[in-house]
């Protein structure tokens, strides 16, 4: 059997984590199995629809690397992709179940449903169709609909008996026929239900996987039951466990929770996004955790798929998107780093040489305007900062270690780390101090900060001499007023 999953997402809103991670699996398992992986647009909830989130999709899939080999802006032999199209093949196929019996007409109009709604609430029960229209001839049908009266069709289910199937990730699923309800298959304005869509979409298509979420478990014997109905072979189903913000709470966009894209724009690359969620709810085996893309479709099975929800845990994957950044080489590092650059210098700067001291230090991009600040110019600062316990140093022994470093510093031509260090530790040694008592102050002094991405030294040959002295003059200066 020829594998072919896909990912079928419906343009409301934006990317948020599940949906990725849905078609993330789908795509590994196509990959894995060297099968095909198909993307499907199901825009029949058209009160729904969001402008753009058809475009956020494609913009997506193809950001991630997960590259579809059917699809609506593509083609393939077994489209149209996007439901809006196929509209006509809906219609057919239900009236199709009307002619085996699998479904029937209804003509109840809302207040009729609405006053069988209030009774059930009023008797402390759960709302179900009566099966009304069920009942009507086939004459009668004919006559209604030839006089124009409003309808749907809904399907069929029996009332007896149990509907079961076998899952991948939850074994065997069975739901009492009595627990379902009438659904409709067929909206009055004649654009399908999802009941009905998904099951004759992923027939034609041949899709032989289904993989989605867990909230369609239950519901999933319906789907069933118009497969047996029309005579075709049902899928094998694959149902995902959700993605959780906690043990209580799944993940929202309502309540602040990050998409795939928010996560993009707050510095999180991509191949960590992904790495990330692939192990929410899958389990490789084993300790290792980082895996590229092709690496994941490598080893992805089945058996690793947990039944348990997994909670998103942003800090897990901070330490992963830092684990990323470092394993980038320098050019690609400036490349990915190189927008959050342009938005926060304002003074020329090796970019390589800064690029060499933040890249380790940082876990995610958006972290590079507060390190790097800086270097645009010399913030405002308190001399408190001269104090350190561990370099033994305070604002007034500082003041003369200031003075004598800058001397030094002044007196070099090779502006250079290794040169600026070696100077410096001549000043440690003249002063019969410890190294820390002459760096740390140099550190503040130039700038004005007691977190930067490298020490002393290195940051004093980014700033180049000129710079560099003009700021010990002035944070000597400091040091002089207000210690005065």
């Amino acid at each position: 059997m020829k594998v072919r999953t896909r990912f079928a997402p419906s343009p409301t809103g934006y990317m948020h984590i599940g949906n990725l991670r849905t078609a993330l699996y789908a795509w590994l398992f196509a990959r894995h199995n060297n099968g095909k992986f198909i993307l499907r647009i199901e825009d029949t909830d058209r009160n729904r629809l969001v402008e753009e989130a058809g475009n956020v999709i494609f913009r997506t899939l193809k950001d991630t690397g997960l590259n579809y080999d059917e699809g609506p802006d593509i083609g393939g032999e077994y489209g149209p992709y996007v439901q809006s199209e196929r509209k006509e093949i809906y219609g057919k196929y239900a009236r199709l179940l009307v002619e085996k019996g699998a479904a029937y007409y209804c003509f109840c109009t809302k207040e009729r449903l609405d006053h069988l709604r209030e009774q059930a609430a009023a008797e402390g029960k759960v709302f179900k169709y009566d099966k009304h229209c069920m009942s009507l001839s086939k004459e009668e049908v004919q006559r209604k609909i030839a006089a124009g009266e409003e309808y749907v069709i809904r399907q069929n289910i029996p009332t007896q008996g149990e509907a079961s199937y076998e899952d991948m990730v939850y074994g065997k699923i069975s739901v009492p026929m009595s627990d379902m309800e009438d659904n409709i298959l067929l909206k009055s304005d004649g654009w399908p239900t999802y009941n009905l869509a998904n099951v004759i979409d992923d027939h034609l298509m041949e899709i032989t996987h289904v993989i989605r979420g867990m909230e369609y478990l239950s519901s999933t014997p319906k789907y069933n039951l118009l497969y047996d109905a029309l005579g075709w072979q049902r899928p094998v189903y694959i149902h995902l466990p959700p993605v959780m913000k906690d043990k209580h709470k799944k993940l929202s966009k309502r309540n602040g929770d990050a998409s795939y894209e928010d996560l993009i724009q707050k510095g999180y690359l991509k191949e960590a996004i992904l790495n990330y969620i692939a192990l929410l709810g899958w389990n490789p085996g084993g300790e290792r955790e980082i895996y590229s893309l092709n690496e994941l479709a490598e080893v992805f099975t089945l058996e690793g798929l947990s039944k348990s929800s997994a909670i998103f845990d942003i800090e897990k994957l901070t330490w992963m998107n830092g684990e990323y950044i470092r394993a980038l080489s320098l050019e690609a590092f400036i490349e990915r780093a190189r927008p959050y650059f342009e938005q926060s210098l304002t003074s020329h700067v090796d970019l390589k040489k800064l690029a060499t001291l933040i890249q380790p230090r940082l876990e995610t991009l958006v972290q590079i305007g507060e390190k790097i600040s800086f270097v645009n110019a010399l913030p405002e600062y308190s001399i408190d900062l001269y104090s350190h316990k561990k370099m033994k140093t305070t604002p007034e022994n500082s003041l003369n270690i200031l003075i004598a470093a800058r001397q030094k510093m002044a007196s070099l031509e090779d502006f250079t780390n290794d040169a600026l260090y070696s100077a410096l530790l001549e000043v440690a040694q003249e002063a019969e101090v410890k190294s820390g008592r002459v760096l740390w102050p140099v550190r503040i002094a130039i700038t004005g900060t007691a977190v930067t991405p490298g020490g002393a030294t290195e940051i004093a040959e980014l700033l180049g001499k000129e710079e560099t002295l003009a700021r010990m003059d002035f944070s000597i200066s400091k040091l002089e007023r207000e210690l005065q």
